[in-house]
This record gives C-alpha cells, structure tokens and sequence, in this order.
C-alpha cells in the first residue's frame, strides 16, 4: 500500500443520510443512484418503500463521499433532480446530532431515560435544554450539565409561555421538541409551527381509559396487555402520525403500582426509540402514518 493509500484508508469517509418522499414513478431510484455515482460517493446502504395507497414514493439512502465535498454543495447538486420528480428531501450528515429539548411536567422516568440514554451515547443527540412548567427536576437536569427552564403555564399565560418555548427552540436551533410526560395540551398554533417536529408518548390505553390514574382503570378491567405509543404531535390530541408501539403482557396476579412500574418502563422504551429514529431520519411522514426505516 503506498502512502496516499495509507492516508485514504487511515482517514473515514464523510457519511451523509438522503431521506425522500414524491409521487411514485419510474426512475427515482436510477435518478438517485446515478447522482450518487457521478457525484464520486458510495451507497452505504439504501431503503425504499412504495405505498400504492397514497401513491407516494419514501427512500433513505446512507452514503458516503471520498472525495471532500460539502453538504450544502450536495444539496445545490441534487435540487434539479429533487424538482424534477417534486420531491420532498432533505441531506444532512451522519454523524451530526440532532439538537433536542426535553418538555417534563410531574413525572420524570422518560426524562431521566433520554438523560442517561443520551450520556452514553445510545442516542445521537444533544439535549439542549429541559423545560418543565414545575421546578421538580431542575436538578436532575442539572446533574446532566443540561440548561433547565421552567416556564409556568396557566390558562392565562399560556400563549406566553409557548413563546417562550418556542424562543427557546430558535436560540438553541432545536429540530426536535419532546413531551417525555408533559402534561399540557399544546395550542394548533405552536402544533402548526412545529409540525413534524414535536413527539408525544402516552399510554395505549387511550382512549379506552381516559382522565386519571389510567393503569388503575386498566387494572379494573382486568386487562392482559398494557402498552405505550409514541407519536408525533398535530392539533387533533393524541391522534398524530404513530411512530412506534410497545406492549407487555400481564397477569391476573399485577397490583395497580406494579402495571404503573411497568407501563413506565414501556413508555421509556417506546419514546426512546422513536427520538433515535428521527434523530437518525428514519422516519418520514405519510399523511396521518409514518414510514419507519428501522
């Protein structure tokens, strides 16, 4: 091997992630593929999907690029073809994380999860800020070195408050919001101006079991399985886009408290994964469902 090889190969490729939607027709993955190839990168790997029903068409492409290259001159060099075929696309890098913030209200285990998940690195993120209406895990932010606000809500400083969330959100160029057990019902206006960008978990009992202590009401019932969904947030409540599910079968035997310390642990579970989805863009919007290339 001589020394330019040996530098080549001692030095990573840049990694990029194309992630697109349009209307299905032939020649879209050519179209990519051929852009890739004259363009001097490499298909890491490449998933597809088209759904007869809405007669769309969903790619996400990893590559790579030998050659040094930009990735704002990757996005000028695909526009033509992303207009050609309408397209709705986005190329961003691989290794970039995904700047979040985390919204808590009184319950913190799926805050405390994406903490410790993302200190390890099992998420590629940076949690910019937790923001809560209550005081209550100010410190455990803090335990984590991440900034906390705590922005009061009542029915009168509501809209002041989204604006304040929303101020937050533009400082710190946040692409993702995450309720992990906000308890407030966000206004269609902030639902609109974050669309695609807010994610939601609750308990699959709804709308089976509404109001309070929902896994007291499950118990009642004698239900067999409890589960959590995570999904993305419109103005219609708890009916976005769904992302992910998780579910665990229970006995005859569980008390109220142990379906609780269990549907907590399935709420983490299914929230987790669905912020390293998106934060992977892995997932993309198809009218009221998701297309999930896990």
């Amino acid at each position: 091997m001589n020394e330019q090889s040996a530098r080549a190969a001692a030095t990573p490729a840049d990694q990029y992630v194309l992630t697109l939607s349009s209307p299905d027709k032939q020649g879209i993955v050519h179209a990519v593929s051929s852009y890739l190839f004259m363009t001097g990168c490499n298909i890491e790997d490449s998933q597809q999907f088209g759904d007869h029903d809405t007669g769309l068409f969903f790619m996400r492409v990893h590559f790579s690029a030998d050659a040094p290259v930009t990735v704002d001159k990757l996005r000028a060099s695909f526009a033509a073809i992303g207009d050609s075929f309408h397209m709705d696309w986005q190329i961003n890098r691989a290794d970039e994380k995904m700047r979040i913030v985390l919204l808590v209200s009184k319950f913190g285990h799926c805050l405390n999860d994406l903490l410790f998940r993302t200190s390890i690195g099992a998420l590629p993120v940076e949690i910019a800020a937790v923001v809560s209406n209550h005081t209550d895990f100010a410190e455990l932010a803090g335990s984590y070195d991440v900034p906390f606000h705590h922005i009061p809500v009542t029915k009168e400083t509501k809209a002041e408050a989204e604006a304040k969330l929303l101020e937050i959100v533009r400082e710190q160029q946040v692409e993702l919001v995450v309720l992990a057990r906000y308890m407030q019902v966000l206004s269609d206006d902030l639902c609109k101006q974050l669309s695609g960008r807010i994610i939601n978990i609750h308990h699959s009992f709804l709308p089976s079991f509404k109001g309070a202590k929902p896994y007291h009401q499950a118990h009642a019932r004698g239900v067999k399985l409890i589960g959590a969904t995570a999904h993305y947030v419109t103005a219609d409540l708890d009916e976005g886009p769904i992302i992910e599910q998780e579910v665990e079968r229970v006995g005859h035997g569980v008390t109220p408290d142990q379906l609780v310390a269990i549907g907590r642990d399935v709420e983490c579970q299914a929230l987790a994964r669905a912020v390293k989805w998106h934060a992977e863009r892995r997932i993309l919007l198809n009218g009221r469902r998701t297309v999930v290339f896990a």
